[in-house]
């Protein structure tokens, strides 16, 4: 028990960025760093009313310290790693980890098992040689396992969590994009910045491409070259090639970017996305790619695009099974409230609202 809660007190500190004095100064000092730092070793466990100071000044429920649900995270790839602080880089990897284990413990409540089947798992090996057409070939066994035909994809992080992907929202610094990695080396997990990620369409290519760095065998490639296949797969995903080449044709001189607007409200992806997209599978030459890009950087339209895609991107599957096990008695109001991160007031709070 000693272990368990050390564990668990050093998970809360790191998740709020605390240092042990830093912790003992929100505590006002009721307590010395040096007891702070027996109960991270596991030598003391505190008294309930130091649990409940605990709490409050880490930002979490009295269970957080006690839950022992496994949650071990493989090798993690964050994006852009050489410009997030460690401190900040820990900070994701606790709040994945505190976010997973309450997903977790509740589908083991309803007795719903996570059976991920990866649709690449016998594609072979991509090189850089025709890489595109490997991409493109991977981009659609993909949505044909998950039966999207040709059609836009209405919701990727709903899209995701239904095939068995745990999607987690973080807040961080905005040199952080997204990560990805494997949960008790069998459940995948995409982990994404909504600081960053304001818009819906850049929600979806981030999901998408790190749904890439899961799933392509991309072996020995370098970084760089990684980076691009993924963002061409995540393209792929969004608008296959059989239906881009619907939409403009095989090939074109010239393309209007209020064209490339109206497919971005229809396929949820960028302009810009759709540009280099265009270009990859030659509808468009190098040339008016490059007139393009100066239409969007003369126009000031690289961050905030002039036209907006109006879909959501979120997902409700925690939610529903939370109050899918409240319904079948299988939980109590302050166990859900607990699984929920929220105190019983909050969330009883949050039902009356909504009722």
């Amino acid at each position: 028990m000693n272990m368990l809660f050390s564990e668990r007190f050093k998970s809360a500190r790191i998740l709020n960025g605390f240092s042990l004095q830093d912790l003992a100064d929100a505590l006002g000092n009721k307590i010395s760093r040096q007891a702070l730092h027996k109960y991270e070793k596991g030598e003391v466990i505190p008294d309930s009313e130091m649990i409940s100071h605990l709490s409050k000044a880490l930002h979490v429920q009295p269970d957080f310290f006690f839950r022992d649900t496994k949650v071990e995270l493989g090798n993690l790839e964050f994006r852009k790693l050489t410009k997030l602080p460690v401190k900040e880089q820990n900070k994701i990897v606790e709040h994945t980890k505190d976010v997973l284990s309450r997903y977790l413990e509740l589908e083991e409540i309803l007795g719903i098992g996570t059976n991920f089947e990866n649709p690449l798992k016998e594609f072979p090996v991509i090189s850089s040689i025709e890489a595109i057409e490997a991409i493109e070939e991977a981009a659609l066994q993909v949505r044909n396992s998950w039966n999207l035909g040709l059609d836009p994809i209405y919701n990727t992080i709903e899209l995701l969590e239904d095939n068995h992907i745990k999607v987690v929202l973080v807040h961080s610094e905005d040199s952080f994009d997204g990560m990805q990695t494997w949960l008790n080396q069998t459940i995948p997990v995409i982990v994404i910045n909504e600081n960053k990620l304001k818009s819906a369409d850049r929600i979806r290519f981030t999901v998408l491409h790190e749904l890439g760095h899961l799933l392509l065998p991309l072996g020995e490639l370098s970084d760089k070259m990684k980076e691009k296949y993924c963002n061409q797969f995540a393209a792929a995903m969004l608008i296959p090639k059989a239906a881009i080449q619907k939409e403009l044709g095989i090939a074109r001189k010239k393309l209007f970017i209020q064209e490339l607007g109206e497919l971005k409200k229809q396929y949820g992806i960028s302009i810009q996305a759709l540009m280099y997209r265009c270009k990859d599978l030659n509808i468009i030459s190098e040339t008016h790619l490059n007139q393009l890009v100066y239409i969007i950087l003369h126009n000031d339209w690289k961050i905030i695009e002039p036209v907006q895609y109006t879909g959501l991107e979120e997902s409700n599957r925690f939610t529903q099974l939370l109050f899918r096990a409240l319904a079948e008695e299988l939980i109590s109001m302050n166990k859900a409230a607990v699984l929920n991160n929220q105190s019983l007031i909050d969330f009883h709070k949050q039902i009356t609202t909504v009722q």
